[in-house]
């Protein structure tokens, strides 16, 4: 075999090692693993960080020995192969360096398999869903996990070259039956409610469960997450008429942030739902039973945000 041969060999062979991984921070890498049984495990190259290069040295994998020498070759596929690798010397077993790998599934298209968070039903089986109660700037980013990983951990950020900085808050986990849904109140700094959006904010979300990487990513504007607070309203029987006033929340002045309304009747002697559509803050409805439930929602008047919840029940 030629001497150009056996290089280009070598070239290759170092090349297949650098694309078995990505690092996501010091000492830290991710290893793409396609998920099927007829893929082979990805070999990765770890080098022992010891500035004599004669100092012998060996390597370990929880109490397991990988290898002895300042480099290893270390193949990786299944969680088990994950982890922990460790060098230590020889002689006195101190640590000298580690390098510890994540697996992230992906399929044969090198599509990555999004596995640990559970989707949003609404509106488009989000994993990442964020909302606004107003044009403050402030809003609010939510995900899902089942109950099963007790020990996933998140880290949400927003990616370079969104248009501002953008800083949130350590994620609360609200536990309910089998689902934890976790939430972080995050600001875009500088933001400006009167000026028009240019540039999307673009969030970025990582999950770890043990040795397991995904991550997630939610494109928006501030304009296009906005969904207000229901409104306060009450009925007055004498004349028919329900009154509301704009939740606390709402961005001020009302005059440039006017909301458009429903009142919805729901008639239980009739079983049937009506629905009337108010841009004033007053409605005068058909008479109603006195056992008929009336609510009320609200949502940007001159944008196409999303409806509030129903308020509670107006009498």
């Amino acid at each position: 075999m030629s001497h150009l041969l056996l290089a280009l060999l070598s070239l290759f062979s170092f090349a297949a090692l650098l694309e078995a991984q990505w690092k996501l921070r010091e000492n830290v890498y991710v290893i793409e693993s396609e998920w099927n049984d007829e893929t082979p495990a990805k070999r990765v190259k770890l080098t022992c960080s010891t500035p004599d290069d004669a100092l012998p040295v060996y390597w370990k994998k929880g109490t397991e020995l990988k290898g002895t020498g300042k480099t290893l070759i270390a193949e990786v596929k299944e969680f088990p192969d994950a982890g922990n690798y460790t060098c230590l010397t020889a002689n006195t077993h101190e640590i000298v360096s580690y390098d510890f790998f994540l697996i992230t599934k992906i399929d044969s298209n090198g599509q990555m398999i999004r596995s640990i968070l559970k989707s949003f039903k609404e509106p488009n089986r989000t994993f990442l869903k964020c909302e606004a109660k107003n044009y403050s700037g402030i809003f609010i980013c939510s995900w899902m996990t089942e109950n099963e990983s007790p020990n996933v951990k998140f880290t949400i950020r927003s990616l370079e070259g969104s248009q501002g900085d953008v800083t949130c808050s350590s994620p609360v986990a609200h536990t309910d039956n089998s689902v934890t849904e976790y939430t972080v109140q995050c600001q875009k700094e500088n933001y400006c409610p009167f000026a028009e959006e240019h540039q999307p904010i673009e969030m970025f979300l990582e999950v770890i469960d043990e040795v397991e990487y995904e991550n997630y990513t939610s494109s928006f504007f501030i304009r296009d997450i906005i969904k207000p607070d229901p409104p306060q309203c009450q009925y007055v029987a004498t004349n028919g008429t329900v009154t509301w006033t704009y939740p606390r929340t709402w961005s001020t002045p009302k005059s440039y942030f006017p909301l458009t309304v429903r009142v919805k009747v729901e008639s239980t002697k009739k079983r049937k739902i009506q629905v009337y559509d108010a841009e004033e803050q007053s409605i005068q409805i058909p008479m109603t039973g006195p056992k008929d439930k009336i609510s009320v929602q609200a949502r940007d008047r001159y944008y196409n945000s999303s409806w509030s919840e129903w308020s509670s029940r107006c009498r």
